[in-house]
């Protein structure tokens, strides 16, 4: 009984090659084609019906006619029509990163040609798409000597940061003061009866001196909210949500970061609880909250919210105002 072996036991390996590769001539018009690419130029063959054939061929394909031997100088841009990707490039293929094989119709061209795009991934590439060659350093007369086509440029990344400084006045270095002792502070209007967070010295509704300093509750209600999909580095993770939430005994929102719940499950009238860094981490600034997270409470209903929102069960009562009336702020917005 024959004993038995591994395939890989009775595996040779074949070649088939010319050695110093095979040597055949061109003819006028691929030639012609040939000559043209080594001078950094595509051209294409105009055919008795007038159309432009690139590659360029001896006879036309539809009535087996001879070409005409009037050249055409196409592109050097064009537009995919199909395309194919390549996930994992083999040796003999023209980019050793993954790419497309594409039909690309040159711009002047009435049939499509054959070459490597470099897209970057898959996502990039689609009919329509325009492509421009990138040409070897040292072009020898070869299709090759075009090593790939490129997208267009169609966008762009720019860098945008702004550094500045800011200094706050009076008004928000008291809020600021607040957040560093875990508190925060709000200002009752004495006509309105508003209490405007973070903490200011004058109503922006009335223009009445602001005197009553009122500690409002780290707890409150998303009024409304942003699912944002570009990374920031004060948020845990990407898609975030930033919302303006409406704390309790306040009757202006401040806006925060939401976080401990998928984006997708972010709600208005959701019930959020500010999350504090450790006390011994705290400086006056907001970055104290690290951001809002859900308090599993009942959700409320917004309607309800403007109406009495000092009365929710835990709300602190004002405490006495921290200085004399009429101080001014240079700033009153978040830090």
């Amino acid at each position: 009984m024959p004993s038995e072996r591994r395939a890989d036991e009775l595996t040779a390996v074949h070649v088939l090659e010319f050695p110093g590769g095979y040597t055949r001539t061109t003819g006028p018009v691929i030639g012609r084609f040939l000559t043209e690419l080594r001078d950094r130029r595509l051209v294409g063959v105009r055919t008795a019906a007038g159309r432009v054939l690139v590659p360029p061929l001896e006879y036309d394909p539809d009535t087996g006619e001879s070409v005409t031997g009037e050249y055409v100088e196409v592109g050097p841009a064009g537009t995919v029509e199909a395309w194919a990707w390549v996930g994992a490039p083999r040796p003999g293929h023209p980019l050793d990163r993954p790419f497309a094989w594409a039909l690309i119709r040159l711009d002047g061209a009435d049939t499509t040609l054959v070459h490597a795009v470099d897209a970057g991934n898959a996502k990039a590439m689609l009919p329509g798409l325009r492509v421009r060659p990138r040409w070897r350093s040292e072009p020898a007369g070869h299709i090759t000597d075009i090593e790939c086509f490129l997208p267009e440029v169609t966008r762009m990344v720019a860098p945008v940061r702004a550094e500045y400084r800011v200094t706050p006045g009076r008004a928000l270095a008291r809020f600021l003061e607040g957040v560093r002792d875990g508190v925060l502070l709000g200002g009752r209007c004495p006509r309105c009866d508003k209490v405007y967070v973070p903490y200011r010295l004058s109503c922006p509704a009335c223009g009445s001196v602001i005197a009553d300093e009122v500690e409002v509750a780290d707890t409150g209600t998303i009024t409304t909210f942003a699912i944002n999909n570009l990374p920031d580095p004060r948020a845990p993770e990407v898609p975030f949500v930033s919302a303006y939430i409406l704390l309790d005994g306040a009757d202006t929102p401040m806006i925060a970061l939401v976080a401990g719940v998928p984006a997708h499950e972010v709600r208005q009238g959701m019930r959020v609880r500010a999350v504090w860094v450790p006390p011994e981490e705290r400086t006056a600034s907001m970055t104290n909250i690290r951001w809002f997270a859900p308090t599993g409470e009942p959700d409320d209903d917004l309607s309800d919210l403007g109406e009495a929102p000092a009365t929710r069960p835990g709300v602190p009562s004002p405490v006495p105002p921290a200085g004399p009336p009429g101080e001014s702020s240079g700033a009153d917005g978040e830090a």
